[in-house]
């Protein structure tokens, strides 16, 4: 270098240090917000000057929150360390005894043993409790660390050794501690189902949001109380974890902390072994404009850091690629200093006066109390909107040589006893070596100093967590009156079933005692199943109001947005609008308020799209309506294969908790709605409902007697034949939109073919399963007492003729009641994909509609010998009924 570009250089460098020294002025005198505001002038100064800025979402890898910033910790920092090192011991112990008494009975170790700083800050300190008094913090636990959360209750005495001891063996005498956060299986302690990854972020979201909802509503007072989800770098692959983050800071959702466990580790191997995931994940959390806080370094990098005064340091943090900081991990304070400091003689001179074994054990930001707790400070003042803490930690950590910061550490579930005698040591658990070999657990006397301390912390913090509680008063009386005109039929006018059910849905919504409660959730289609007209009436929810003139400003059913709204009209995600319906169904537990929630969507968008938030919401217990609508495979003109809906309610079976109804008709809908509110909100039973509504018009009959009983139970005789003495006879199944052409078939069996037929309406094949199997399960178990019998039994086992039963769904769905008819049973069904058409046109191709009905009925009859196969024949040709027409189902 020339003396004269040397000089050049030296200038710029003074010119630099020279901003610098002003912007550390501007600090010490005026603060951030000045200094802020100074370098956001500048910057558009710059650019109206062409200075073409390159763009960036991320800080310099370093902690957010510097030294200076942090506030004093407010515990007893040792007695924290010693209570948390007790929930580490016990929590292994609980996964280690568990696999030694049942050989890989599964377990994880190394996610608690990571994050155990980040939940002991929050337990001591932030995370208040559900009581009288408060309506408390909602916290999504990160389910593998599951084990963590049971040792803690331990510790509180709420869980005894013997829930410990059967630990993934619920089925032991006494009970046992399910695997992961299930409030099916747990419902006086879990709240949230969180271990399918990638559902409890979003699901969070959207309960923060429905908090709001609540509060801008009336229905509960404004508080802070805080949502916080806990979750993992790895888990932020699923598309749900980040796919409603810019929901949350749209909504200036400033009650939602998210708190990711970033230990660079997802079960195979590194996160982003050739990139940093932590820079990542800042990048796209503050591109959705989130308040981030990054907490990568521990104190013990404090010293170092403040002696580095050229920024060498932080600049080399901020190279290094994930795969080598795992590797760090592992290794010895010599590799560090060599690798990591020795890329340049001044980082080596930061490090001189520490020996390896320092360099070894320099903490990370996740791991030290006063870091963690700083983060969880600024995150719960900020105001304004959502907050995201990306938390460095160490998979497994505490673990040693059996996996600290290893690829296998998430399969970890075995420690042999010398690794066992280290992690005693480095925790201080006050075990001694002859104990070590039984892995006993550990609880301090009830008057120590930790239990004292424990207890008083949570006492402060308003009682324990987590623990679940249905709050929610009961429904006061019957709605039965509500429901009443639509037991009536419609006069004559066609509608179809989801025009009857909006109408009750604007009923409902005018009720006094529930009126105020039901919450109408519609993925962007309220148009679609003819809800516009609830806009005027309740508004759709927006937590600003309204600040625009809609452009259907004059028309009577324009788009009408209220910050006291009551619709939820979530956009194009049925992901979301499920959240929000799990939040609404739980609110009975969560917030102690008997919320409705009635979601309204695709029906083939439901179980087939968003099958596992359905499975989470039943684990969940939550409570409320789905409607699938414009269900059925064909009932959608035009709409083809994507749209068409023959598989729902086979995929609706595995629920165990959730009933599945396909009604045909408005007084069947009523009846249902009517005893789901009943039973979900007056009896507070844990169950939801699936109803399947279609959009093809015709006329409503009227309730025919009292058949109440048979629509909930699944089934009843809709229309008996009307010639008696007729020698052919048969019983044909129909519901929801195939039960018409079952109708028009029972006419022309009996006009054309003198077959008398009932016709009987189906509107639970699951309900009719249901009982069937729990019945025989009775009968086996009780072979002294008198056998019960199905309900489906009962309505058909003496009914004489042939059987056949046509739905608009797989074949499966009948046939799942064969087992239990008198003979076997023809059935008609939609399997295959579907196709653009008219109605008229697609039950042709499935071979569902009133003609094939009859052919079905023909064939039946033929093979018992009661008729000719030229009847069957003729009946083809009468019928217009191509033998050799594609196959439905392969087609």
């Amino acid at each position: 270098m020339d003396q004269e570009t040397f000089a050049q250089r030296n200038m710029e460098d003074v010119e630099i240090q020279e901003w610098l020294e002003s912007l550390d002025s501007v600090l010490e005198s005026s603060g951030p917000e000045v200094a802020r505001e100074i370098l956001e002038r500048l910057r558009a100064h710059a650019t109206v000057n062409g200075i073409d800025l390159p763009f960036t979402a991320n800080t310099p890898y370093a902690n957010t929150i510097p030294v200076r910033l942090e506030p004093l910790f407010p515990g007893d920092q040792q007695l924290e360390r010693r209570i948390k090192s007790l929930i580490r011991w016990n929590a292994l112990a609980m996964v280690v005894r568990a696999n030694k008494v049942e050989h890989n009975i599964g377990g994880h170790i190394s996610t608690y043993a990571s994050a155990a700083t980040l939940y002991e800050v929050g337990f001591n300190h932030f995370f208040r409790a559900r009581n009288e008094h408060f309506e408390g913090d909602t916290v999504y636990f990160q389910g593998h660390a599951a084990p963590g959360i049971y040792a803690r209750a331990f510790l509180e005495g709420r869980l005894s050794t013997e829930k410990l001891e059967n630990f993934r063996r619920e089925l032991k005498p006494g009970g046992g501690l399910s695997s992961y956060p299930h409030p099916w299986l747990m419902p006086d302690f879990w709240e949230y189902p969180t271990v399918s990854m990638g559902l409890s972020p979003l699901m969070a979201i959207y309960q923060a949001r429905y908090n709001r909802y609540l509060e801008n509503r009336g229905l509960k007072p404004v508080t802070d109380a805080k949502v916080w989800a806990f979750l993992g770098d790895g888990e932020t692959d699923e598309p749900e974890s980040l796919g409603a983050i810019t929901l949350a800071s749209r909504e200036k959702l400033d009650n939602l902390i998210f708190v990711i466990n970033c230990n660079l580790q997802r079960l195979d191997g590194p996160v982003r072994g050739n990139g940093q995931i932590i820079q990542e994940l800042e990048s796209a959390f503050r591109g959705a404009r989130w308040n981030v806080i990054k907490v990568l370094w521990g104190s013990e990098w404090d010293p170092i850091l403040e002696r580095d005064t050229e920024g060498l340091l932080v600049k080399r943090m901020g190279e290094v690629v994930d795969g080598e900081y795992q590797k760090l991990v592992v290794s010895s304070g010599e590799y560090v200093r060599q690798f990591f400091f020795g890329s340049d003689p001044r980082l080596l001179k930061l490090v001189e006066p520490l020996p390896d074994e320092a360099l070894r054990r320099l903490r990370l930001g996740g791991h030290d109390p006063r870091k963690v707790y700083a983060a969880y400070k600024a995150a719960v003042d900020h105001k304004g909107g959502p907050t995201v803490i990306l938390a460095r930690t160490i998979k497994g950590y505490g673990l040693g040589e059996a996996g600290e910061g290893k690829n296998v550490t998430h399969q970890q579930k075995k420690l042999n006893e010398e690794e066992l005698r280290e992690f005693r040591s480095r925790f201080g658990i006050p075990m001694g070596d002859e104990e070590i070999a039984k892995v006993p657990f550990y609880r301090p006397a009830e008057d120590s100093e930790e239990i004292r301390y424990l207890r008083a912390r949570r006492e402060a913090l308003g009682g324990y967590v987590p623990q679940r509680k249905a709050r929610a008063a009961a429904l006061s009386g019957g709605h039965t009156e509500l429901f009443k005109e639509f037991l009536e039929g419609s006069e004559g006018r066609e509608v179809s079933t989801t025009m009857a059910f909006v109408a009750m849905l604007r009923k409902m919504l005018k009720d006094p005692e529930i009126g105020k409660l039901v919450v109408p959730i519609v993925p962007d289609e309220a148009r679609t199943f003819g809800m516009e007209s609830l806009f005027r009436t309740v508004g759709i929810y927006s937590s600003v109001g309204q600040k625009y003139e809609p452009v259907d400003v004059n028309t009577l059913l324009y788009y009408k947005e209220a910050k006291d709204g009551q619709i939820l009209e979530e956009g194009i995600t049925e992901a979301g609008s499920m959240a929000s319906f799990i939040a609404a169904g739980s609110a009975y537990a969560t917030h102690g308020i008997n919320t409705i929630p009635f979601f309204i969507y695709y029906s083939m968008f439901g179980f087939q799209r968003i099958a596992d938030f359905i499975w989470a919401a039943a684990d969940m217990r939550t409570r409320g309506f789905l409607l699938g609508g414009t269900s059925g495979r064909t009932t959608l003109s035009g709409e083809g294969l994507q749209h068409q809906d023959g598989n729902s309610h086979v995929l609706a079976m595995p629920v165990p908790n959730l009933l599945a109804y396909d009604p045909a008709y408005a007084y069947e809908i009523a009846v249902i709605v009517d005893e789901g509110i009943r039973r979900m909100y007056k009896e507070g039973e844990s169950i939801f409902y699936y109803i399947t509504v279609m959009n093809e018009p015709y006329v409503m009959p009227h309730m025919p007697g009292d058949v109440k009983d048979g629509i909930l139970k699944g089934l009843y005789k809709f229309k008996p034949a009307t010639n008696k003495k007729a020698k052919l006879r048969a019983q044909l199944l129909g519901s929801g939109a195939i039960l018409n052409e079952v109708l028009r078939a029972q006419e022309i069996l009996e006009k054309n073919y003198g077959v008398a037929a009932d016709v009987w309406s189906v509107t639970s094949y699951k309900c009719l399963y249901t009982d069937a199997i729990e019945t025989e399960r009775w009968n086996r178990l009780h072979p002294d007492e008198t056998p019960r019998v199905p309900y489906v039994k009962q309505c058909l086992g003496e009914e004489q003729g042939v059987f056949v039963a046509a739905s608009d769904y797989l074949k499966t769905l009948p046939s799942m009641i064969s087992k239990w008819l008198p003979r076997r049973m023809a059935v008609l069904g939609t399997d295959g994909f579907g196709r653009s058409e008219g109605r008229t046109a697609l039950r042709d191709f499935f071979e569902v509609d009133s003609r094939f009905v009859v052919l079905a009925t023909l064939h039946e009859l033929a093979q018992d010998g009661l008729v000719g196969e030229a009847t069957v024949q003729n009946a083809m040709k009468d019928l217009a009924i191509n033998p050799e027409k594609p196959n439905p189902v392969i087609s």
